[in-house]
């Protein structure tokens, strides 16, 4: 896949797919909902040049498989504790974009002995008002719907889940930011789905922390703006 191919980790009852590319001071990828490390695919070429790029298919994801019980946050974090360990890696850089963001965040605050810079593009802490009604809406109709047809659908019960993610609290509120102490650098879109309002909250929360708007931006600025994205990226963690 996109010119890489994973090593799995056994992590309970599923495989978890990783890709481990470059060496230096460890940087992990984490994608977004539904997505995969492919996400990454303009961004491991250039990050590989200064540092060990470890991109991971979340569980339910990619290459990576769902297990026997239902996705959540807290499982994934455990995961990539797993992951990172398999690994022999103590401490790293972490970059999560989305749900991916999400999940940084909670590894964050799990493992904080773990983490050195955070990154964080496009994530949230508050489902309904940390994300734009017409992004949100359809997330809640598609998740009702896949509900239903996954009493009949393994395909569906899937979909349902990964959605999930979406839907239910991950267990972090705004005060539990202040807890993030490593240097932060929020990534958004200056159209991002994520509302601004968020954003700036999240921000003053979090107490060692910028942020970079990218003008004329949506969600998918490392898609879509790749080489500011990785500029941005490298400066922020070489400290300049």
């Amino acid at each position: 896949m996109f010119g890489y191919e994973p090593a799995y980790v056994l992590c309970g009852d599923a495989r978890i797919a990783c890709y481990d590319v470059g060496h230096g001071a460890p940087l992990v990828l984490l994608h977004g909902n539904g997505e995969d490390s492919g996400y990454w695919s303009q961004q491991i070429p250039e990050f590989t040049r200064f540092y060990r790029v470890i991109a991971v298919d979340s569980r339910g994801h990619g290459r990576s498989e769902s297990g026997t019980q239902k996705l959540s946050f807290e499982r994934m974090v455990n995961d990539l504790k797993i992951v990172l360990n398999e690994k022999g890696i103590t401490r790293a850089h972490i970059l999560g974009f989305s749900d991916g963001g999400n999940l940084a965040i909670k590894f964050a605050l799990t493992y904080p002995q773990c983490v050195d810079k955070l990154i964080l593009n496009g994530a949230n802490v508050e489902m309904l008002r940390g994300v734009k009604a017409h992004i949100q809406l359809p997330v809640y109709s598609a998740y009702a719907l896949t509900s239903l047809l996954g009493c009949f659908s393994k395909h569906a019960a899937r979909k349902r889940d990964v959605l999930g993610l979406m839907v239910h609290p991950y267990g972090v509120s705004m005060d539990d930011l202040n807890r993030i102490t490593m240097p932060t650098l929020i990534i958004v879109g200056e159209h991002d789905m994520i509302r601004s309002s968020q954003t700036r909250e999240m921000a003053k929360h979090l107490p060692d922390c910028r942020v970079a708007v990218f003008r004329d931006g949506d969600h998918f600025v490392a898609a879509k703006q790749p080489s500011r994205f990785n500029r941005t990226v490298i400066e922020f963690l070489l400290g300049r």
